[in-house]
């Protein structure tokens, strides 16, 4: 007899290959389960006196409607701060939702960015890994964000600057953030400053406590 594998779903038991029902009580819900075999292959089927919603097969985060809400925060405070979920996936659809309204992006990580005014509108210098043994060479490149605006195309709306971990960035450098879209009106600031349960986001002025008109 081929041994029985037993898994743990959604508050219900069951063994590949084997006839079973199970119930379980709570205060809150009874769950039955039962498993038949057709053809030889596994069918599983859970109840609850909840009834099942369209987002135990989908995702509650593809279901909310936040998307046009998403998009008009960007436009009116230009500078984001984002909490996407521990597991990620999450802000793909929100970085979709730009991308199709016309915005180009400049992915980058707050780790090893230096200093954020410098990297992104001046020319900076970089030192490459000289392995103890090369002499010490400083190479210098463009500002990353007006290399880019430079070769947007004429259709694009304008350049998203994608901030990741940045969470390891001090005030000062969030509070540079939140200024650049004033720097470069078409420069849009999403930064991803934390974690939380479920997909949410403010602006960035908000986080840093700086009032742009102040600022500017």
């Amino acid at each position: 007899m081929a041994a029985a594998t037993a898994t743990a779903a959604g508050g219900c038991l069951y063994y590949g290959g084997l006839r079973l029902r199970q119930k379980q009580h709570n205060a809150n819900s009874k769950v039955a389960q039962r498993t038949q075999l057709r053809g030889g292959a596994v069918t599983v089927r859970c109840e609850s006196e909840r009834g099942v919603s369209i987002t135990d097969f989908i995702g509650g985060d593809l279901l909310k409607p936040d998307l046009g809400r998403w998009l008009s925060d960007v436009e009116e405070h230009k500078a984001i701060a984002i909490y996407p979920p521990h597991e990620g996936g999450y802000e793909g659809r929100y970085f979709t939702r730009l991308r199709y309204d016309g915005y180009y992006f400049l992915d980058l990580s707050a780790r090893g960015l230096g200093d954020p005014e410098t990297t992104l509108t001046k020319v900076h210098p970089v030192c490459p890994a000289h392995m103890g043994k090369q002499p010490i060479a400083r190479w210098y490149f463009p500002p990353e964000v007006d290399f880019r605006l430079n070769a947007l195309p004429p259709n694009a709306k304008g350049l998203v600057v994608w901030v990741m971990e940045a969470k390891v960035l001090s005030k000062a450098e969030l509070q540079f953030l939140t200024l650049l879209p004033t720097l470069r009106p078409k420069v849009r600031v999403i930064a991803e400053c934390g974690n939380w349960r479920k997909f949410i986001w403010r602006p960035l002025k908000d986080v840093v406590g700086l009032n742009t008109d102040q600022g500017a």
